[in-house]
């Protein structure tokens, strides 16, 4: 395959570039500062027009020190417009907004001239709430987008229409607990369309150390760059255990991913990745039109093109829920690759390599500027600064990103800690990074690491203190299903811990340690609420701290995925046998690290008579009472009906 062989767009042959490509997502908000991300296919230019219900009009302009602006590419420009507000919004009322952008006549157009689809039936601009307190939230993770099945977000979509003029009715925050896409398992025709995309925008080039081809452009012209991208690899002897722990010798090539034939790699592919699962203006200037491959390869692009053809159909519903509910993101494995920092072993060959240290770096750069940045721009304002001035030298550099400038960012943001936060509020909501503040294994490099080191878990144990309840996210639950932990501990032992990605709280000793004795300490909250992800079906658990009367109260809430699902048949299997070894006399439990804590699953009120996991794709809804315990667990089904989490018999 040459470069003149890549299917793409042909800009000359194409029709004018919207102005808006993705967005507006609505990002953290509060009565008196909005955050919100938009990437438009050039710099603009507008006013911002918010009109809350009963309240009178507000225009502001969206001038120089109100949106930043990263050139992404020849066409591709990112606006963070952040909005300080001298006079508060109102809570608890429904907010009318649009984003007036000025035209070349000097007009102006808005939102629903722009993007008629961002609105809901009968409104003539989208609109948000801001909730006087965290008390209802929709949360989930896992949006694979060639799962074949239905997406989660179009159902939370229709719920919210349902509910479009009830103010009381919406959530707080669209929590999304990780893997909000999936740079190391891509469908075959959503590289072709990025691919595409790259083209149609210029998005920015760069050169690639230590791999077999020179530069993006190389890697796009490659003849393994379609489902045979572990051949790309570095080939020379000293990188044999390179190849043995990332692309041949686990069951999982590149990086461990068992689906990673087509994993993302340069910094356009992620950006330009995240503006197709986000919008469906972009798939309007690309096609999936197959290349040139074997017979198993094009059966396979042929099935993954019906599945992402029913994806892009519910992508005008995904971007309306973004643009109308506020959304607070964090990364998981996936949002970087499979198994990102599962032990120190992986950690020294993977930031060892400059080939694979980029791949790693560019997804971590385009989770900055796509989701870190709305969770709190202030905390992340030195990385914001670093990767502004490598995005503006590449502009200057004829759409080349600086390799100096690009390593060095790169290793600037792999060394980061800050990603975690907290939003006050009424319960206060913490929001953990698990995975890059990692606890590694006193015992072995290959043993999993701890999802938080001591001084993170410290650091944590301070934002507890003397609040009367939290809610906490943690992409992996805290509190899992002990038989399939079990099966990953079996698995580290006798040293194949990548095989079963085994890595939950309980696998490092002192990690797990540490968190238990944050839940038992004197000063830390009465109620704990724990959203989580990860494992691609949904449970909830009520657990107390034995032999406690005044112990705190903990729930561990799951919802995963939002399009995905683990295999019915076999966690039929894990729930059947977890129910028959691990049931509440269990002698087994006195031989797992939670046998201090009282743990009374919740059974599904659809599930068949003893089930207590829930599969299939969806999204969680919670709602809190005044003292901050979950009145209703909820499940909006994407299959369009609902699943409660009913409390469990109040007995031993």
């Amino acid at each position: 395959m040459t470069s003149a062989d890549i299917p793409r767009s042909d800009p000359a042959a194409s029709p004018a570039l919207p102005d808006v490509l993705a967005g507006p997502i609505l990002r953290r908000v509060d009565p008196n500062r909005l955050r919100i991300w938009l990437v438009g296919s050039r710099h603009l230019e507008g006013k911002l027009l918010l009109h809350p219900a009963g309240h009178g009009p507000r225009r502001l302009s969206l001038n120089g020190h109100r949106v930043r602006r990263l050139p992404l590419g020849r066409h591709a420009v990112l606006h963070l417009i952040d909005v300080a507000l001298e006079t508060p919004l109102p809570t608890g009322v429904v907010i009318d907004y649009d984003l007036r952008l000025a035209t070349a006549g000097g007009g102006e157009t808005g939102i629903a001239d722009w993007a008629p689809h961002l609105l809901h039936e009968g409104a003539h601009r989208p609109c948000f709430v801001l909730a006087e307190s965290h008390r209802r939230l929709l949360h989930g993770s896992c949006r694979r987008p060639h799962h074949d099945g239905p997406d989660a977000l179009v159902r939370a979509d229709a719920w919210l229409a349902e509910r479009r003029d009830d103010a009381e009715a919406w959530p707080a925050w669209l929590l999304m607990t990780g893997d909000q896409v999936y740079a190391d398992d891509v469908a075959g025709p959503t590289l072709v369309a990025i691919h595409a995309l790259i083209h149609r925008l210029g998005l920015f080039d760069e050169s690639l150390e230590g791999a077999t081809v020179a530069d993006s452009q190389g890697l796009y012209a490659a003849e393994s760059t379609y489902y045979r991208r572990e051949a790309l690899l570095p080939d020379v002897a000293s990188s044999a255990d390179l190849r043995e722990r990332f692309f041949a010798g686990a069951r999982k090539p590149v990086f461990t991913s068992a689906h990673a034939h087509n994993h993302l790699m340069t910094f356009a592919e992620v950006i330009a990745m995240y503006l197709l699962v986000w919008s469906p203006v972009p798939w309007r200037l690309v096609t999936m039109a197959p290349p040139a491959l074997d017979e198993a390869n094009a059966e396979a692009f042929a099935n993954e093109t019906a599945i992402m053809e029913r994806f892009v159909e519910g992508l005008p519903a995904t971007a309306r829920l973004l643009a109308h509910v506020p959304s607070l993101m964090i990364f998981d494995d996936h949002d970087v690759t499979d198994d990102w920092n599962l032990t120190a072993d992986w950690e020294a060959c993977a930031y060892g390599h400059p080939f694979s240290r980029r791949i790693l770096g560019n997804a971590l750069l385009a989770y900055l500027l796509c989701q870190g940045w709305g969770n709190d721009p202030d905390r992340l304002a030195v990385p914001m600064d670093e990767a502004a001035a490598l995005l503006d030298a590449a502009e200057a550099a004829d759409g080349w990103l600086p390799a100096e400038a690009h390593d060095t960012c790169i290793r600037h943001l792999q060394r980061f800690e800050g990603w975690e936060f907290q939003v006050p509020g009424t319960p206060k909501l913490v929001v953990l990074d698990t995975r890059t503040r990692r606890w590694r294994s006193e015992r072995s490099p290959r043993r999993p690491s701890g999802l938080m080191d001591w001084e993170a878990l410290s650091d944590f144990q301070q934002q507890l203190l003397d609040a009367p309840s939290v809610i906490i996210v943690s992409p992996a639950p805290m509190f899992g299903v002990k038989l399939i932990e079990s099966i990953q501990k079996l698995f580290t032992l006798i040293g194949k811990p990548l095989l079963v990605d085994a890595e939950n709280w309980m696998a490092h000793r002192g990690a797990a340690s540490v968190m238990l004795n944050i839940f038992r300490h004197s000063r830390t909250p009465g109620h704990y609420v724990v959203l989580s992800g990860d494992v691609h079906y949904s449970f909830a658990y009520d657990i107390r701290i034995r032999h406690r009367r005044s112990g705190p109260r903990i729930w561990q809430i799951t919802s995963s995925g939002l399009k995905n699902a683990f295999p019915d048949t076999l966690l039929d299997a894990f729930d059947r046998a977890n129910r028959w070894l691990y049931a509440p006399r269990s002698p087994l439990n006195w031989f797992t690290q939670r046998r201090p804590m009282r743990i009374k699953p919740r059974d599904p009120d659809r599930a068949r008579a003893g089930e207590r996991l829930w599969n299939g794709a969806g999204i969680g809804l919670v709602e809190l009472d005044d003292q901050g315990c979950p009145s209703e667990i909820r499940q909006l089904d994407a299959r369009g009906f609902d699943v409660t989490f009913p409390p469990p018999p109040d007995k031993d």
